[in-house]
C-alpha cells in the first residue's frame, strides 16, 4: 500500500495539482485530469489506458478506502488532510472528499479504434457537442450498452473535464475513444472500415424502431438545437426517434441511451 502523507496547509507545496481545481479546469492540464469521488477513482484505479498520478483524500476516508488503496502502486502518493484543509485547497467544499490527478494514456487514432473493431461492433461517434454533461452521460451509455468506443469530432469537449468524467460515472476511463481531426469526414472513415452510419435526425422518415441490427454499425449524433450538418445526414443512413405531439427533440445522452440500446439488446 502506498504511503500516507498528511498535509496540514493549503499552502504545502506538495498538493500545488490540487489548488483552485474550477480554475485549473478552465485552462486544461496538459496530458493530466481531475478524477472526483470514490466511484471515479475506482474506475481509474483499474483503467489500463490511464493511471493515477497522486491522490488528495479526506483524512477521515483512509480507512473505508483501504481496500481500494490497496491496488495503487507503491509510487502514488496519497495525501490527506482535514476536510476544512481539503476545502481551502480545492477552492470549494468537496463533499465527496476524494481527488486524484490521473495521467491520460497515449492517444489512439480513429482509424485503428474502427479497425479493431468486431464484426457487430456498435460505434458512437460525436459531432460538435459542448455540453459536458452530454458528454459524460453519453460515454456512460456507451459502457452500459457495451459499445465499441465513441469518436469525437474536433468541435466536441473535453470528454476528461472534471465535471464530464463524474457524470459518466467514469467511464470515460474505460470506454476506448479517439478524437478525429478537424476536417475528418465520420462518414467516410466508418465506410472505409465496414461500418454502416444511422444519423439521428427528427427530420428522417425512417423509424429506429424499424431498424434491423446486422454487422457493423456508427452512431452519428449532433449536438442539440442545430443537429447534424446536412450534409452528412445525406450520407448516411437517416433515423428519427418518434416522439409525442409538440416534442421537437430529446437530449442528445438520452437519444444515445436508446439508439445503443436497440441496436445491442438482441446480442
Amino acid at each position: 500500500m502506498p504511503r500516507i502523507i498528511p498535509v496540514t496547509s493549503p499552502d504545502d507545496p506538495a498538493v500545488a495539482a490540487y489548488r483552485d481545481v474550477r480554475e485549473r479546469d478552465l485552462v486544461g492540464r496538459q496530458g493530466l485530469f481531475v478524477a472526483e469521488g470514490e466511484v471515479v477513482l475506482t474506475v481509474l484505479v483499474r483503467a489500463r489506458r490511464h493511471r493515477p498520478q497522486s491522490l488528495l483524500i479526506d483524512e477521515r476516508r483512509v480507512e473505508s478506502l483501504a481496500s481500494l488503496l490497496a491496488k495503487l502502486d507503491d509510487d502514488v502518493p496519497v495525501m490527506t488532510a482535514p476536510r476544512a484543509v481539503l476545502d481551502a485547497i480545492a477552492g470549494f467544499p468537496l463533499h465527496r472528499g476524494i481527488l486524484a490527478i490521473g495521467e491520460k494514456g497515449a492517444p489512439e487514432s480513429p482509424e485503428a479504434l474502427l479497425a479493431r473493431a468486431p464484426d457487430d461492433a456498435v460505434v458512437v461517434i460525436a459531432m460538435g457537442i459542448a455540453n459536458h454533461d452530454n458528454i459524460g452521460g453519453l460515454f456512460r451509455n456507451a459502457a452500459a450498452f457495451g459499445a465499441h468506443g465513441v469518436l469525437i469530432d474536433a468541435t466536441c469537449c473535453d470528454p476528461f473535464y472534471r465535471k464530464a468524467l463524474r457524470v459518466s460515472v467514469g467511464h470515460v476511463l474505460s470506454v476506448p475513444h479517439a478524437r478525429l481531426a478537424g476536417g475528418s469526414d465520420p462518414v467516410a472513415l466508418a465506410a472505409a472500415r465496414g461500418f454502416e452510419t444511422l444519423a439521428l435526425t427528427p427530420s428522417a422518415a425512417e423509424r429506429l424502431i424499424d431498424v434491423r441490427p446486422r454487422g457493423r454499425m456508427a452512431i452519428l449524433l449532433g449536438t442539440e438545437g442545430p443537429g447534424l450538418p446536412a450534409d452528412v445526414i445525406a450520407r448516411a443512413r437517416a433515423v428519427s426517434i418518434p416522439m409525442a405531439a409538440g416534442v421537437d427533440s430529446l437530449n442528445v445522452a438520452t437519444t444515445s441511451g436508446i439508439v445503443l440500446h436497440h441496436l445491442t439488446a438482441r446480442r
